[in-house]
């Protein structure tokens, strides 16, 4: 096992985490010099705040831990390719590399739909290594997902024998 494997297995833990919560199960840390300084886990529905995604608490709690908002040294390891705020943040502080599982088609602003962490007319681009791990990663949001359309129908369909 590579050590972006054994990082990316820790951020799956706090995927599960979400999953366990009932939050879309996404989660990250940072590491820097071969040390875990930030973990988080998704939280939007938690806090009903759509800025609570895993990358982006992980920062705050990095920049925190570094005492500076420059994460230049550090490696972002997150289960699902960032969406536009959290590649944002990931520019706006400064984070060396990221590492992501799952591709995000629809939403990805690392190399997917568009490419943030790349932009040459921003003053930091990130080092950007994909698909680690990506069908575990992948599988735990294709399962969520999965799990909430059945509870839906089963919902509707409930509701329609009561009538």
């Amino acid at each position: 096992m590579t050590s972006d494997e054994k990082y990316m297995k820790v951020a799956i833990s706090e995927a599960l985490k979400a999953r366990h919560i009932g939050e879309v199960p996404i989660g990250a840390i940072i590491v820097k010099d071969n040390n875990i300084i930030a973990r988080a886990h998704n939280l939007r529905e938690t806090l009903q705040d759509p800025t609570a995604h895993a990358e982006y608490l992980a920062i705050q709690k990095a920049a925190k831990i570094v005492g500076s908002w420059r994460l230049e040294d550090c490696t972002l390891y997150v289960t699902l390719e960032p969406c536009v705020m959290c590649a944002g943040a990931i520019v706006m502080s400064r984070i060396s590399r990221v590492v992501y599982g799952a591709s995000d088609p629809k939403g990805g602003c690392s190399g997917s739909l568009m490419d943030l962490t790349q932009e040459p007319r921003f003053n930091h681009r990130a080092i950007v290594d994909k698909h680690i791990l990506a069908e575990e990663c992948g599988e735990l949001l294709r399962s969520f997902f999965k799990n909430i359309r059945k509870n839906k129908k089963i919902s509707r369909t409930d509701d329609n024998t009561n009538t």
